[in-house]
């Protein structure tokens, strides 16, 4: 395990969120003793947060384990880095090469209680109430919804509609923590993307947003990529 000691989780937060999504997560990783680091990412386009994915990792030492979120799996995907050693994706969209985040998210029918999102005046897509209760993470408590909401960050258009380059998952090994009762990211979609990248499938009744909801899971999915790879 001392190996494991020296490599830093990297994880990304998703659209309608910022880095303290993560927090469950980030204390059960800290008291396994490894480092980590919350990549802040503006969610003005997907190059835009790939160069912040990047600034995180280049202010890391050593082998690095990156995790995303969401929308966060079309960021990590550009992860790109001889010291990442492995990509973990909870629940999180995987453009292909000239592929959109938005083409792989609406692959497949949305969820009934899936909210209707339209951007602002600025180009800008906020989640409605409704959606974090119904959608975003429908098994949260009333308290971590609270928070949700309060700090949520929306994305931009230019996020969803910029082609992604070359992926990294063609090359890094791959985790995917495929959340059954998704109803954001449908669960057929979510197998699809998973099983493209050949990765090791962890199959949970969890909802969109396991991070607040199931961390234990996710922890588990993280050390095991980290074990597959560092030991």
């Amino acid at each position: 395990m001392s190996s494991l000691k020296n490599a830093t989780v990297v994880v990304v937060h998703g659209a309608w969120a910022d880095g303290s999504s993560w927090e469950p997560v980030i204390r059960r990783l800290q008291n396994q003793g490894f480092s980590v680091a919350a990549a802040p990412i503006p969610l003005t386009s997907l190059s835009d947060d790939a160069a912040a994915l990047k600034r995180t990792i280049a202010r890391t030492e050593g082998p690095v384990i990156v995790a995303g979120h969401a929308y966060a799996g079309g960021v990590i995907g550009t992860a790109n880095d001889e010291r990442v050693k492995a990509l973990v994706y909870i629940a999180a969209l995987a453009p292909d090469e000239g592929e959109t985040v938005a083409q792989v998210f609406y692959r497949d029918d949305p969820h009934p209680n899936a909210p209707q999102l339209a951007p602002d005046a600025d180009g800008f897509i906020w989640m409605t109430d409704s959606g974090f209760d119904h959608a975003f993470a429908q098994n949260a408590t009333a308290e971590q919804i609270a928070l949700c909401k309060a700090v949520q960050r929306p994305i931009s258009v230019k996020s969803i509609q910029e082609p992604a380059p070359a992926p990294a998952w063609k090359t890094t090994p791959v985790w995917y923590l495929l959340a059954e009762d998704d109803r954001m990211i449908n669960p057929q979609t979510q197998r699809f993307m998973a099983e493209r990248m050949q990765a090791t499938i962890r199959s949970y009744a969890v909802d969109h947003t396991p991070l607040l909801t199931a961390p234990d899971k996710v922890v588990d999915i993280i050390l095991e990529a980290a074990q597959a790879t560092l030991s």
